[in-house]
Order: structure tokens, then sequence, then C-alpha cells
């Protein structure tokens, strides 16, 4: 896998900085725009520029390529990932308890109208 998804020697690298440290960014980030009422298409952009953030502390740390648009494109999938589940968590939570009287959880991610 390291060539196609990472460039780093070692996979501990890609994990800290993309997922731990970016992947922490885009919850926050999809929580901040759920909270705020924000469209989904407002948190993709917010992401894309994210993806190009996680480049630069990947070129800084670790002196990887910056201006790569295959590990660009694979490090803002994986921000996109984890900022849909946090804008999708917490707009589910929002609708459940904010419209109590209107919806219930239909499971940790989505909700449906009471019967």
């Amino acid at each position: 896998m390291q060539g196609i998804l990472y460039e780093e020697p070692s996979i501990l690298q890609f994990f800290f900085v993309t997922c731990l440290l970016g992947g922490w960014a885009a919850w926050m980030t999809g929580r901040a725009c759920a909270q705020t009422w924000r469209p989904y298409a407002g948190l993709v952009v917010y992401l894309l520029l994210l993806g190009i953030a996680v480049r630069f502390i990947h070129h800084a740390l670790f002196d990887g390529t910056m201006f790569t648009l295959q590990y660009y494109v694979v490090d803002t999938i994986i921000l996109l990932i984890i900022g849909t589940l946090g804008y999708r968590y917490t707009r589910a939570n929002q609708m459940v308890t904010q419209y109590s009287w209107l919806y219930e959880r239909a499971s940790l991610l989505t909700w449906k109208p009471k019967a």
C-alpha cells in the first residue's frame, strides 16, 4: 500500500497525520457545520481546504511532497468520510433532541418520523 495510499516510509506517520490529526479536525468541522445548520455542500468545501492543510503537515513534518494530486485525493477522501460521519452524527442528535415530538432515532446517524 505504501506508494499507493501514502508516501511515508511508515503507515504510522500516515495514520497519525491523516487519520488522527486530520480526522479529528474533519470530525470537528462536520460537527460545527451541523450545529450551525449549514448545508452539507459547505462542509465539502471546508474539507477540501482541510485536505490542503493535511498535505502541508505531511510536507512540513515528514518531508512529503506538497503538491501531489494522488495523495491529496486519498487524504481528502478520508477527511470527507470522517467529516461526514461527524456531520450526520451531530445532525441526528439535533433532530431527535430539538424536534423530539416529530422524530425518533433510527440509527446512530439517521432519524425517522415518529409513528
